[in-house]
């Protein structure tokens, strides 16, 4: 049976049958939606490598479903379904970005068809990680959330690439071993995959770092170096904390990336050099730039194509898996203590924390409970008091939504500086309506309202 997973969306169950029986009898797993919104719900959990939907649905419409798909996923393939009535529609979904679309009553050679072309060309088994031998390049990469998975089919692809890119993520998300996944998955592989942080490098000695020296080029130097860049040739250069780089040596940093070429210190003679250059930063360089922190050209020239690695909290179904996989490096490492799991109690304190060091602070956190630990199962206070009472709470759905109400009441209220009129009409709600919204969360107009 094939390992692939197709989510089928329609809102007629005797169409959503007999698809399925067709697909099933052909080898693919099927799951089904009688509904967008149910589709959107089963995403995250089910990790399709292809949704194929109706597009005239009651509610959430097949071009609407696919426009939120689109949002978070843009590399999983759509196949749309259409009635020769609307295909005029099903064109104009294809030009924003539908796979492909087929009309009803179609004919099933061309339907299988269509599917294995946008298999091929969307999520493969190797990027879904249902194939392990294909995987060494990710193997460092702990992870079975559904925003990794996608992050890390998107590297997959731009690692066949020599384009730069721009990792721009929050500290402890793993940047570096991003970087270095590319730097796997790509045609470079078997060459050097060299880092260095430019924020732990002193000005003066940047250029050397990077391109090298002569013997004699300055006081101290008493033997040629050898630069990274020449260290990476043909491989990778990971360039950390790019937005630290002084504005001095962004522009020679430049120079090299629009010629190929580098020239050590204490010598007029350039060669050229195969590289390819993957940067990251905490910062935002777009910040930076307006404040003239950053070079706008050299911006362009490192982000050809940006990723970014989602923060621990937006993630935590990979908690679980990150814990034990750290509990286990912990114990090989020190071969102490007795700790070998952790109670329910515990994980669950552990998935509601906030992270705001992310994964760097989750191993900081299981190194100290491991070896604090006198007993086999690690307990819930143990993991508290190693968050210094820093846990996150789920708050109850009603007290949630409420938040979020007043929270978009504020909002709205700002922008239309207290006029409820426009605020109304802005919530698609009538004036009576949306002054009882008021009160209930007891805001006053013209609190808001500019003098």
């Amino acid at each position: 049976m094939s390992r692939y997973r197709i989510l089928l969306v329609d809102d007629d169950p005797s169409l959503l049958k007999l698809l399925s029986l067709r697909l099933r009898a052909n080898g693919f797993q099927i799951e089904t939606a009688i509904s967008g919104r149910q589709a959107l719900g089963q995403l995250a959990t089910l990790q399709p490598h292809l949704i194929i939907t109706d597009l005239r649905m009651e509610g959430m419409d097949g071009q609407t479903l696919f426009e939120a798909v689109h949002k978070d996923f843009p590399s999983l393939p759509v196949i749309m379904l259409t009635a020769h009535g609307t295909i005029p529609d099903a064109v104009n979904a294809t030009r924003k970005g539908v796979f492909s679309y087929l009309t009803k009553p179609f004919d099933s050679s061309e339907l299988l068809q269509t599917i294995e072309t946008a298999l091929s060309q969307g999520y493969t088994s190797e990027e879904r990680g249902l194939e392990s031998d294909h995987n060494h390049w990710r193997r460092e990469i702990v992870s079975q959330s559904t925003m990794m998975e996608e992050l890390l089919a998107q590297a997959q692809r731009i690692a066949q690439s020599d384009v730069s890119v721009l990792i721009q993520s929050d500290s402890g998300t793993g940047k570096e071993l991003l970087a270095r996944a590319i730097h796997n998955a790509s045609p470079r592989h078997d060459a050097p995959f060299v880092p260095i942080n430019c924020a732990a490098i002193p000005e003066a000695l940047l250029e050397s770092e990077l391109f090298g020296h002569r013997k004699g080029a300055f006081t101290g130097a008493d033997r040629n170096r050898t630069g990274l860049f020449e260290t990476a040739n043909n491989g990778t250069l990971f360039l950390d904390e790019i937005g630290d780089m002084p504005m001095e040596f962004q522009a020679k940093l430049l120079r090299v990336l629009e010629n190929g070429e580098i020239r050590p210190v204490g010598t007029a003679d350039s060669f050229p050099v195969d590289v390819r250059v993957v940067s990251a930063t905490h910062t935002d360089l777009e910040a930076a730039i307006e404040a003239g922190n950053f070079r706008e050209d050299l911006f362009y020239r490192l982000n050809v194509v940006m990723l970014e690695i989602p923060p621990l909290c937006d993630r935590c179904e990979d908690i679980p898996l990150l814990v034990n996989h750290f509990l286990r490096l912990v114990c090989e490492r020190t071969e102490q203590g007795v700790a070998n799991s952790f109670s329910p109690e515990a994980m669950e304190v552990l998935m509601t924390a906030p992270w705001p060091g992310n994964i760097r602070q989750l191993l900081n956190v299981v190194e100290q409970v491991t070896v604090l630990s006198v007993t086999p199962v690690i307990s819930a206070s143990l993991v508290r008091n190693a968050l210094r009472g820093k846990t996150g709470e789920i708050i109850p759905l009603a007290q949630a939504q409420a938040d979020f109400e007043r929270n978009y009441l504020v909002r709205i209220l700002q922008t239309t500086e207290g006029n409820v009129t426009q605020a109304a009409r802005l919530a698609r709600r009538n004036r009576t309506e949306f002054y009882k919204l008021l009160n209930r969360h007891q805001l006053e107009p013209w609190i808001f309202r500019r003098n």
